[in-house]
């Protein structure tokens, strides 16, 4: 299954983000093979972080979830998510 997660982080987001970067990436690293895409959102290029992204391929949504949960940057009192299923409209590989 598909899925993206959308995240909004709050302000206070960016001490967490510096405190715990190297353990999120490696931690993505890690789930490569279900997270194959993510990356931080910024409302214009070196603006400040306000969210991120993933596109999962995960086999439902409590595995997306307890992904979402054990990643180092989960904390829910300063990053809110969203959890959609994702058609890719384009068939064959994602070249980016």
């Amino acid at each position: 299954m598909r899925l993206i997660a959308y995240f909004e982080d709050s302000p206070k987001m960016m001490d967490h983000r510096a405190r715990y970067e190297a353990d999120h990436l490696q931690y993505l690293k890690d789930n490569l093979n279900e997270i194959p895409i993510a990356g931080g959102l910024r409302p214009e290029p070196d603006g400040v972080f306000v969210g991120g992204l993933w596109v999962m391929e995960v086999a439902s949504f409590d595995r997306a979830e307890e992904l979402i949960k054990n990643d180092p940057y989960y904390a829910p009192e300063l990053r809110s998510y969203k959890l959609l299923v994702w058609g890719k409209a384009h068939e064959g590989d994602v070249i980016l």
